[in-house]
């Protein structure tokens, strides 16, 4: 596997970064979107300063990313965000999910962030393996919370609290 480097995302990782989301969506196991969206929304959607990509150092390649959203606009949750990580399917296994989000909680705690949550299906075990590892436990399950290519699916809510933020 090539060298990574963990950076903060850029416009000029668009087309990458909605190519990393659309494989990790055409697996079924990665989200209720089928989609991607466009970069306008991705962004919009997005806080802009917890947003990176692991990158392969000799071509520039994004393989892939994280980023995360407000849960809430009221003051009191301004240290709780919601996450998503992407690799791309045919890059997994390779450190690249740990070296994100590693690198993604370390740039939370330096903004304030104490609590990360988000949201994973059942069967995603290789992500549910990643969070727990990094000290993610699982608070809950939302059962039957949508319908994926018309069939009901479970979500597994999981969360870290940091050690260091909001203690």
């Amino acid at each position: 596997m090539a060298e990574l480097e963990i950076r903060p995302m850029r416009e000029a990782d668009a087309s990458q970064v909605l190519a990393v989301y659309q494989a990790g969506l055409d697996t079924g196991q990665a989200g209720f979107e089928t989609v991607a969206p466009s970069w306008e929304e991705f962004t919009a959607a997005r806080l802009p300063h917890l947003r990176y990509v692991a990158a392969d150092t000799g071509t520039g390649q994004v393989l892939g990313w994280v980023a995360a959203s407000r849960v809430s606009a009221r003051p009191v949750y301004a240290g709780v965000v919601e996450h998503s990580i992407y690799v791309h399917p045919g890059c997994q296994a390779h450190g690249i999910g740990r070296a994100l989000l590693s690198a993604f909680i370390a740039a939370g705690e330096d903004v304030g962030v104490w609590t990360i949550q988000s949201g994973v299906f059942p069967e995603n075990t290789a992500s549910l393996a990643l969070h727990r590892a990094l000290g993610f436990r699982v608070v809950g399950t939302r059962e039957r919370i949508g319908r994926h290519h018309g069939v009901w699916r479970d979500v597994l809510l999981v969360e870290r609290r940091s050690r260091v933020t909001g203690t």
